[in-house]
Parts: C-alpha cells; structure tokens; sequence
C-alpha cells in the first residue's frame, strides 16, 4: 500500500512539506479509536530474541528511528506502535530556532537519497520536555540528540549541550551529543581532538552529577579519515562515553546517478539513504574492530532493507537506526527488519 499509494502521493509534495503532512495525518490517524491496536497488529513486531540489555536499557528490538524525523517529540507514541525499538528526538537545541531558510530538504529518487541542510530547526529543549513528559507509551526507549544554538559560537558550545540535558535528563533515557551536522556554520569544527575532549568533559560532568546520570553518545561524521576515528576512540575511552552512533550525513557527492549539475543546483547540505550505505559500514567496521567490540555502536546510514540492517549488524552495531530507508520504504521496513532478524536467531559480529 505504501510503495503503490502513499509514497506516490508524497512524492507529489516538496519533501518537507510532505514531512508535515505525515505528521499531521497520523496524529489524526491515532486519535481515531482502535487506531492504536490496529497500527500494532499491522507493523509492531515482538519475539524475545530481538530483546537485548545496551549500555544499561532493556530494549525490545534494536531498530530505531534516527534524529531528525521528530525533532520535537510530536510523533513519539505513533512511532513507538509503528514497531520501533527507540525513537531518538532532535537535534533538540536550548532555545527555539527556525533552521536554514526554505527550501531545505530535497529527494533524490534515483539514488534513494535525501539532501538536507535543515540547520538545526526545533521549538527548544523545554518544549520536546513538556511533550515528553504527556507521552502515553513510556515504555519506549527515547533518545535525545542534542546540539547548540546557531548564534552560540564554539567556545561556549558546552553551555548549549549542558542546557538541553538539564531540560531533558527526566524525560529522555539516552543523550547523543551531535557535533556532525554539516548544517550548521562551524559544528563539525568541534569534532576535533582538543574542543571534543573539552566539551565532552564538561557535558559529562554535568551528566554525573543528575539525579540519574543517561548513557552519554557521541554523534560522528562518515567523513573522518582512519586517524581521525582513532581520535575518536581515544576521546571515548578518556570521557567515559556508552558509545557512538556512526553515522551521520555525508557532504560528499560522489557515485550518484542523479545528475551532478541538478545536486550543485540544490546546494549545500547533508546526504544520506542508499550512497551511504557502504562509508556508513566502513565506519562501523573500523570502529567495531579497534575498540574490539568493546564501545556500542548504532549503527545508522543506507539501511533500506533487512540485508542492510544485516550488513550494519554483521559490522559490528549493536543498535540500529532508519531514516531515509524509512521515507522511501514506509513503516513496514520496521517489521522487515524486525522478523529477518528473529529468524536468524543471532547475528554475528564482524
């Protein structure tokens, strides 16, 4: 129904606006009664051997939904009975902000990409907090990605992370701090050793001193070069992180069917769905194999059937997470996944 229907559909409409109207409808679609149940039926799948313990949380299967499909913890109890595991929310920032101008989100079918540049666009952390707090399933894993303001520069960027975790810490079970963004001016600068160890630090300072300290996560480009990633490990071990979430968008443009000059058309921003499927892996790979499947890894880029989240799994994830393959597949990639996995039991670990 989704691919000969609802997705046509969609693709009439810019991206974001089609964005919205999938929110609007399924919050309408939920009210309805019975809505709950049947959406359950349809797409949740549960079997005990998708269920596993990482970094602390009991989690009912490991396909999540990445950062940046509901940014403000509208959707968390319609996702949750689409049959996601988790559902992490953000890139949440301390104060409301409208992002990058319009448009902003753009579909490459041919690739079974989308092109981003969204900039960080939410009502605020206190906003996602009061939302999250009304939520009906709180049962459901939620995450919360977290990032800084635009007009904060990058030496008081801590205060920024620090803020949203503060508003957060009570409704959220996971943060995931996002320096990876390519949307906004100078984000991924802190990316780099000596701002990253500085940052972290005092993120996790913070952390510690909660009433109930959440596993902290770091966010990570596809774009960094081995050393880089070795830099990353290191930081991880010195912050005392529960893991990493690998990756994030590209802002490279290589192997694309889409002709090149309509991508320069559209400008600058982040790429991600099926031409990331295999850096995204790559990256788990490195990461999995120099920490020696030590650090927990979700794993999240180009997963747009149950071979993929295989392949993430295979490389060394522990969690998983969809986005673009969400978009172009529809909900019941959830299930896909969800029963592919369960059959087989166990997945082995590269």
């Amino acid at each position: 129904m989704y691919q000969a229907l609802v997705k046509p559909l969609l693709f009439k409409h810019d991206a974001e606006k089609a964005h919205h109207l999938v929110f609007d409808n399924l919050k309408r679609a939920y009210r309805l009664p019975g809505a709950r149940a049947l959406l359950r039926g349809i797409y949740d799948f549960r079997h005990p051997n998708l269920e596993q313990e990482v970094f602390g949380l009991q989690f009912r299967n490991p396909v999540g939904l990445a950062a940046g499909f509901d940014k403000n913890a509208e959707l968390t109890d319609e996702l949750g009975a689409l049959g996601f595991g988790f559902v992490e929310i953000g890139t949440v920032t301390p104060g409301a902000q409208p992002g990058n101008p319009l448009p902003r989100l753009f579909r490459l079918p041919s690739d079974g990409a989308l092109l981003n540049r969204m900039g960080f666009n939410n009502e605020g952390a206190a906003a996602a907090a009061t939302r999250l707090r009304q939520r009906r399933n709180q049962d459901l894993i939620i995450g919360g990605n977290i990032g800084k303001n635009k007009d904060t520069p990058n030496e008081h960027a801590a205060h920024d992370y620090v803020a949203c975790m503060e508003a957060l810490h009570e409704v959220v079970d996971y943060f995931v701090v996002n320096v990876s963004s390519p949307n906004t001016p100078n984000l991924r600068a802190l990316q780099e050793r000596e701002p990253l160890i500085a940052l972290l630090h005092q993120v996790q300072e913070r952390n510690q001193t909660l009433p109930v300290p959440r596993p902290l996560l770091l966010k990570i480009a596809p774009d960094l070069t081995d050393p880089q990633l070795d830099d990353i490990l290191l930081i991880a071990r010195e912050t005392n992180l529960s893991g990493l979430v690998a990756t994030n968008t590209t802002i490279a443009r290589t192997g694309l069917t889409t002709p090149a000059d309509h991508v320069a058309a559209l400008g600058a921003g982040g790429l991600s769905g099926r031409p990331l499927r295999q850096r995204a892996t790559e990256v788990i790979r490195y990461l999995s194999h120099h920490s020696r499947g030590q650090l927990p890894i979700i794993g999240v880029g180009g997963i747009h059937s149950a071979a993929d989240a295989r392949e993430k799994l295979e490389a060394g994830a522990t969690l998983l997470q969809l986005y673009s393959g969400f978009i172009y597949e529809g909900p019941g990639l959830v299930r896909q996944i969800n029963e592919s996995l369960a059959a087989a039991k166990r997945w082995e670990k590269a």
